[in-house]
């Protein structure tokens, strides 16, 4: 089956850019299109897309709070692909904070646009590690960070799932982490499911997230 992806954008020209990019792709469908982020829910239930591609700012309702009312109202929701057009945008921090998977810079090349919707369809590696860890250090550190200190404190992670989680914010996939501590590639998904279910995180974006808040690992 393709990846069915739902494009939401306030300039056409990006949506028929990027529906022309991945259309080109045998694994990929465009179902929709939207112009902001308040179409977003009706048309996520009426297609039920594999991926929003959003842009992050737009006049209505940007992609952050599009983002928040998604994963609020929709069940099963789909992946959320931010669209940016600056890449250390304290929007996109916000974006991701909110729930979103993972952003893609709307000068990407072609082939990086296509890997970002693949990955994040995919779900088992972070999309872009080296810039949500410059994202975190920029705007991570703040006063009410206590709060990720906590979750995590409370989480309790084990040993192996703490490694697992130091692994993941380098950017690796279950299958490289697996191959780093000499484990099976089902190990390392359990402990990736056991340790977002303690961190109360809805993927690896989440949990990475937190990492840096908590100071878990340092940004760098």
């Amino acid at each position: 089956m393709p990846v069915t992806v739902l494009l939401v954008d306030d300039e056409p020209l990006v949506r028929a850019g990027l529906r022309a990019v991945l259309e080109a792709q045998p694994d990929i469908e465009v179902v929709g299109e939207a112009a902001d982020g308040a179409a977003v829910i009706p048309l996520v239930r009426q297609l039920r897309p594999d991926v929003v591609a959003m842009d992050v700012r737009m006049p209505l309702l940007d992609g952050i709070e599009a983002t928040r009312a998604v994963l609020r109202t929709v069940q099963e929701p789909p992946k959320i692909l931010v669209v940016t057009t600056f890449e250390n945008d304290e929007y996109v921090y916000e974006a991701l904070r909110a729930g979103a998977d993972g952003f893609l810079l709307k000068r990407a090349r072609p082939a990086e646009i296509v890997n970002a919707v693949r990955l994040v369809a995919e779900g088992d590696s972070l999309l872009f590690p080296a810039a949500v860890r410059q994202l975190a250090g920029e705007y991570g550190r703040r006063p009410g960070n206590a709060a990720a200190r906590d979750v995590l404190d409370r989480a309790a992670l084990t040993e192996r799932e703490a490694d697992v989680l130091r692994l993941m914010t380098r950017g690796l996939s279950n299958a490289e982490i697996a191959t780093e501590l000499i484990v099976g590639a089902e190990t390392v998904k359990s402990h990736v499911s056991s340790l977002l279910a303690k961190l109360g995180a809805r993927d690896r974006t989440q949990a990475v997230i937190a990492a840096y808040e908590s100071g878990f690992v340092a940004p760098g």
